[in-house]
C-alpha cells in the first residue's frame, strides 16, 4: 500500500477545496493520466500550479484511461500514478475519477481556474466540461505544451530498448 496523503476522495477534495477557498486561497484544477510521469508532465504542472495557491490533479481512473488510450494501458496503476503525483511539492490534492468525463466533479470542486496543455483550445475542450467551468464561473488557461515528450513516444522508447536487449 503506498501512502499518499494528497490522494483524496472527491468528498475530500471538495472539503478541502471549501478550506482554502475560506483562506482566500486560489485553487488550480487539471486534469490528465499522467501514466509515466515525464519532463513534459513536470513542466506544465510546475506552470499549472504557479496559477495559484493550490493545484489540484484529477487523475484519470484506470477504466477511463483504457478507454482512451486502449487495451495496454495505463501502464501504472492509479494508485501508483497519484502516488508520483502526490510526492510533487507543488501539488496539494489528487483526485481518482472514473467518469469519462469531469464536469459532475468541476461542478461539485468549484476550482478558480482550469488550466490545460497548450496542445488544447476552447473550442478542443469537451463541451459538458466546458459547460460546466461556465456555469461555476471558472478561468480557463492553456499553458505551454514543451514539444518532444509524451507518454507514448517514452514507451515506444522503452520498448526499442527492451527489443534491442539493453534492457
Amino acid at each position: 500500500m503506498l501512502d499518499n496523503p494528497k490522494l483524496r476522495s472527491l468528498a475530500d477534495a471538495v472539503a478541502r477545496r471549501e478550506k482554502l477557498r475560506a483562506e482566500g486561497t486560489t485553487v488550480v484544477l487539471t486534469n490528465g493520466v499522467f501514466d509515466l510521469l515525464h519532463a513534459g508532465h513536470l513542466h506544465y504542472l510546475r506552470a499549472a500550479a504557479a496559477r495559484g495557491g493550490a493545484l489540484f490533479i484529477a487523475l484519470n481512473g484506470d477504466a477511463s484511461v483504457r478507454a482512451l488510450k486502449g487495451p495496454t494501458r495505463p501502464v501504472q496503476t492509479s494508485a501508483e500514478r497519484a502516488y508520483a503525483l502526490g510526492a510533487l511539492e507543488f501539488v496539494d490534492t489528487v483526485f481518482v475519477f472514473d467518469t469519462p468525463r469531469l464536469d459532475q466533479e468541476i461542478r461539485a470542486l468549484k476550482p478558480d481556474l482550469y488550466v490545460k496543455a497548450g496542445d488544447y483550445t476552447v473550442e478542443k475542450l469537451n463541451p459538458a466540461e466546458r459547460a460546466a467551468l461556465e456555469a461555476i464561473g471558472a478561468k480557463i488557461e492553456f499553458m505551454p505544451f514543451l514539444k518532444g515528450y509524451s507518454t507514448t513516444e517514452l514507451i515506444k522508447k522503452i520498448a526499442a530498448a527492451a527489443k534491442a536487449g539493453a534492457m
